[in-house]
């Protein structure tokens, strides 16, 4: 493992953190596991193609990215009928049993370097319980991040025949942080319980010195349906995984994503389902703009099990470069292990239209407002999968101020 420890991490430092919280020994002996399997663990996989390594996180510093002792957070919480919406800390002191179980039953501390530090190290983090037979919608949760480094942990649990939408952002905050980089960590893990519902919306508008790492994972029960909204606008380099496992029969996912970079900013997208089970259904679609000097990096994975007959698996990502210095790769994959399967995927780079853009500027339109509603209009194929409206207006407002 080539990746620097910072020099304060260290087995006081964990359970320092612990100790401010007062939590229990499960969790304390968690972190302290987390922080031992460092030593022994790779960074998360990147795509290469011949010659290059697309998204570079081997140069990551986190000498100077982490410092674990200074977090600083301001979120606010608005919680549904029927929903518990707390806190990390106050959810591991009131529902203790629930949160022990949950917790790294779907994103395991060990599955890389990044998981681990964020395991060991997260200071704040929110738990959404929704009991059986409850349907919420309107559960929000917003973060602000004011310090050089932030490490978050989500964690959505819903019970038999329930369901509940939920909008979680982080931007950054008002308080003045003197650094040249910063960090963000957030692992997001959702159990789905048989015939429950999840809506889960992401938006990331972090400062442009901030390096993102988040990795959302569902466990999918019984006729169960887990659907991701991803959108991200802001930091450098965004590393963004979503993924959901389809494990109980006629269980359905979709995840929906939009990215938006300009200058020098980095994406590295992925987006993953494995279908375990019979008569499962995913959808996955992404769309992305870059202009300037921004990247992008996308890989889709629709993963079909020997098991999982009779089902439905569609993917179709397009990418928009409006400059000659942007650039863009993307890599679907099928990985079909029974007959019995309905499957597709699809991926397009390439620039505005010039017969569309010649069209409209003969029409008097000048050439500046033509590719800006030539973008909005790109983007409208993903805006239209965005059931919850709210989410939608903000994004659509985020990408109205990106072009001007």
């Amino acid at each position: 493992m080539s990746t620097q420890l910072p020099a304060d991490l260290s087995a006081d430092t964990v359970r320092e953190i612990s100790s401010r919280r007062d939590e229990p020994e499960w969790l304390l002996q968690t972190r302290l596991e987390a922080l031992e399997s460092l030593e022994s663990l790779d960074l998360p996989d990147v795509i290469k193609t011949p010659g290059r390594r697309w998204t570079d996180l081997e140069s990551l510093d986190f000498e100077t990215l982490v410092d674990p002792l200074n977090q600083s957070d301001e979120t606010s919480r608005v919680t549904a009928e029927g929903v518990k919406v707390l806190p990390f800390a106050e959810a591991v002191d009131t529902h203790s049993d629930v949160v022990e179980s949950a917790f790294g039953s779907t994103v395991a501390f060990d599955e890389n370097y990044l998981t681990a530090l964020s395991t060991a190290l997260f200071t704040t983090g929110t738990v959404v319980y929704v009991p059986e037979g409850v349907d919420a919608e309107d559960v929000k949760v917003r973060a602000e991040m004011n310090s050089r480094s932030l490490f978050s942990h989500t964690l959505v649990i819903s019970e038999p025949s329930s369901s509940v939408t939920i909008l979680e952002s982080i931007e950054p905050g008002s308080a003045s942080v003197d650094v040249d980089s910063r960090y963000f960590s957030n692992l997001v893990e959702i159990a789905a319980g048989e015939n429950s519902y999840v809506q889960y919306g992401s938006l990331q508008t972090l400062e442009d010195n901030t390096y993102s790492y988040t990795l959302k994972r569902a466990d999918v029960s019984t006729y169960g349906t887990v659907n991701w909204i991803e959108g991200n606008l802001g930091s450098r380099l965004t590393r963004s995984d979503v993924e959901s496992n389809l494990n109980g029969d006629s269980s359905e996912s979709q995840i929906v994503g939009a990215f938006f970079g300009h200058e020098d900013q980095h994406f590295d997208v992925n987006a993953r389902v494995w279908h375990m089970a019979e008569h499962t259904t995913a959808d996955l679609v992404t769309r992305g703009v870059l202009d300037d000097e921004a990247r992008s990096v996308y890989e889709g994975v629709q993963d079909v099990g020997r098991d999982a007959w009779s089902t439905s698996s569609y993917q179709r990502e397009n990418t928009l470069m409006l400059s000659d210095e942007s650039e863009a790769d993307a890599s679907p994959k099928l990985i079909i292990n029974n007959h019995d399967t309905e499957a597709s995927h699809s991926a397009t780079v390439g620039q505005v239209n010039e017969e569309d853009l010649f069209y409209m500027t003969s029409r008097a339109i000048d050439p500046g407002v033509a590719r800006d509603m030539l973008v909005e209009g790109f983007f409208v194929p993903v805006l239209e999968e965005i059931a919850v409206d709210e989410f939608r207006d903000d994004l659509q407002q985020l990408i109205s101020d990106r072009l001007e």
